[in-house]
């Protein structure tokens, strides 16, 4: 396999990259920013991609926020962004549950392992969920929750899904609950797997860890709605309708955002050293994901 193209301070090569595309699809947190910090000249970036008349895709595996929300961070942080332009994996969940699998109803109702994000999403395709945000599931576990839980009388009927993403307020209770779902029947789903989130310049574990547990207990494993799942793959190019192959994918996590575009086939992968991976992942010899190209950070696509 060859060795990725170090773009950073190459003009030239940055040039001949950019031209090859006609849509590009970003990652956000690790690439546009951490937390509340956005990495330098992302603004600027940005409207130089626009000026040159790409289309861009911000596409995210955040559960925790809905497009709306996504919306009013890009406001906040100065970056020009159409809610239509947000792609994320709430979103590609909620999606996937009203228009693929269509669960007739009442038997539709979620079981929400998650935050607002996830509850926004589901509210928009009319989608019915309990749990989430709900008060009455952000406690202990109690002797006799047991009891009810296991005689079905704390359960509801009409729940056909369960749907894991990052929530912050996780206990036992939901996941007991949540087990006896997918034990009678319940199809289980996640908004996406990943392991870490890049947050505050650090990482803390992110929505696959959260889900793991339940996933050991059930012994087996949710479709991912999320990077580097095909699935949403497919659900973002039905959207949008591009041509795959004037595509990239712009991330900084080698086993979901660069794997997302090279199985996705698209013409592209750019990977930035702001988040997750570092180059040393993928210039080892016998990495198994590599991008086509890296820069440091997003704003070096400026020149």
């Amino acid at each position: 396999m060859s060795q990725p193209k170090y773009l950073t301070g190459d003009k030239a090569g940055l040039e001949e990259f950019l031209a090859k595309f006609d849509v590009f699809l970003f990652d956000c947190d690790g690439v546009l920013w951490s937390g509340d910090h956005l990495f330098p000249k992302v603004a600027e970036t940005i409207e130089m991609l626009r000026s040159k008349g790409k289309q861009l895709v911000f596409v995210t595996n955040n559960s925790t926020k809905s497009r709306a929300d996504y919306k009013k961070k890009f406001d906040k942080m100065g970056i020009p962004c159409n809610v239509d332009e947000v792609f994320g994996s709430s979103y590609s969940a909620a999606v996937y549950i009203a228009c693929i699998l269509k669960l007739p109803a009442p038997k539709n109702k979620v079981f929400v392992l998650g935050e607002t994000g996830i509850e926004q999403e589901l509210n928009v395709e009319g989608v019915p969920y309990i749990c989430g945000t709900d008060p009455a599931f952000r406690r202990d576990i109690e002797p006799e929750d047991f009891t009810d839980i296991a005689n079905g009388s704390a359960l509801d009927p009409d729940v056909g899904i369960v749907l894991s993403g990052l929530d912050f307020h996780l206990n036992y209770l939901k996941m007991a609950t949540a087990f006896q779902y997918l034990q009678r029947g319940a199809i289980f789903l996640a908004t996406n797997i990943d392991s870490t989130l890049p947050m505050a310049h650090s990482l803390f574990p992110g929505a696959g860890s959260a889900g793991a547990g339940l996933a050991k207990a059930f012994g087996k494993e949710p479709l991912s709605l999320g990077k580097p799942s095909q699935a949403m793959m497919d659900a973002v190019e039905g959207k949008f309708h591009f041509d795959r192959s004037r595509t990239c994918m712009v991330g900084d996590r080698m086993n979901t955002d660069i794997q997302f575009g090279i199985e996705g086939k698209l013409g592209g992968t750019l990977a930035v050293l702001t988040g997750v991976s570092k180059k040393e992942d993928f210039l080892a010899e016998g990495a198994e994901t590599v991008p086509m190209a890296y820069v440091d950070q997003l704003g070096d696509l400026l020149g």
